[in-house]
Formats: structure tokens, sequence, C-alpha cells
């Protein structure tokens, strides 16, 4: 079922390759997310995982997105500025959309290398999976979470995510569980099918 999800995603400043056993290697992104790696501490403050301790972790996290890519539970992108970016063709960092087909639900994260904050890549990479998810998957919801004290993201998902008709539902409390056993409270938004139908047709 991998072909539900394209194998690389093309936006105006961005291309978003599928990450695989086969097309990254281990030891590769090891080096962007070991302990030690330049800025890792900020890189990782807001989100679910913790830097990698050995190599044959990193070699387990493709193994676990490459399993959910040929399920059709979802997809992880490695993200690549394009020629004329400072920094083209380097790993910038990862994305991936997760889906709940009973829901009719995709929800997006993303994480950069520090070098790469600020650019507004993460919402343009947003506005790429929004296609995928309402265009080519058929679903009805997107939803984004971030993590309560995260102001730089909040923003900046809140912009594209209003860009998109959508709206910040909420702070959910005690929503999300962190690989050290530590809960964080998460504002939650999302865009619907029709929101995101009705912002588009209002572009063309």
């Amino acid at each position: 079922m991998s072909d539900l999800f394209p194998e690389r995603v093309e936006t105006e400043r961005l291309v978003l390759e599928a990450a695989t056993t086969e097309t990254v290697d281990p030891l590769a992104l090891y080096e962007h997310v070991r302990e030690g790696a330049p800025h890792i501490d900020e890189i990782t403050e807001y989100v679910t995982w913790d830097p990698h301790e050995t190599p044959r972790e990193s070699a387990e996290f493709l193994e676990l997105v490459t399993d959910e890519r040929q399920g059709g539970e979802g997809a992880t992108y490695v993200i690549r500025p394009k020629p004329g970016e400072d920094g083209a063709g380097e790993f910038a960092g990862l994305t991936g959309l997760a889906v709940d087909w009973d829901a009719k639900t995709a929800t997006f994260g993303a994480w950069l290398r520090k070098p790469f904050w600020g650019r507004g890549y993460s919402g343009e990479r947003a506005a790429a999976f929004m296609e995928v998810a309402f265009d080519r998957l058929d679903l009805e919801t997107v939803v984004v979470t971030v993590h309560d004290g995260n102001e730089k993201s909040r923003k900046a998902v809140s912009r594209y995510v209003e860009a998109h008709g959508g709206r910040r539902e909420g702070l959910l409390r005690n929503f999300e569980v962190n690989v050290d056993g530590s809960v964080a409270d998460v504002h939650r938004f999302t865009v619907t099918a029709a929101e995101y139908r009705a912002t588009t047709a209002d572009d063309e």
C-alpha cells in the first residue's frame, strides 16, 4: 500500500523524499539525531522523541516508518532545500503525516535542524501535505498539535492553518506522553476539507 503516498513531493523551495530503509542511510541519519549533534537539545525540546543513543536506534526508526508507509498508516519524508536555497541538497529535517482512516484524519508533524529555522519551510511543506491529504487521500480533516510553550511553532502553525481556513481548537491538557514519561499539554489546530477547498477556490 506504499503507493498511497507520493514518493516525492516538491514545493517552490523544497524537495520532500520518502524516508525508508532503502532511501536513507541510518548512519547518516544518526549524525543528525544523535546525542551531541548540533543544537539537538533545542530541536528536541518540544517533540516527543529524544536524541538517538546508538545508530541501531536510527535504523529501527527507519524500519518503523517504512512499515507504516507499507501498511498505509502514514509516510515520513526527508526535507531538502532546492538549489538556490542556503544549504541546498542538505538534510534539513524530517516531516510526516499519520493517517487515521476510520476518523478520515491526517496528523502532520515536522522538525528542522536549527540552521533551517525561520524560513517558512514548515508552512510550505504543510500546504503540499494538505493537497496530499485532501485531494489524493480524500480525508476530511488535518490535525496539527504543538506543545504548550513552543511559541515559535505555535505562531507558524497558526499562520498556515488560518491561511487554509482552519483554526486553533484549544489546549488539550496532558495529551502527549514524551519518551521520558513526562506529559505535555498541546494546542490542537485543524483544517477541514471544506475549509481547504474554500480557500483554494479563492486562490484560483
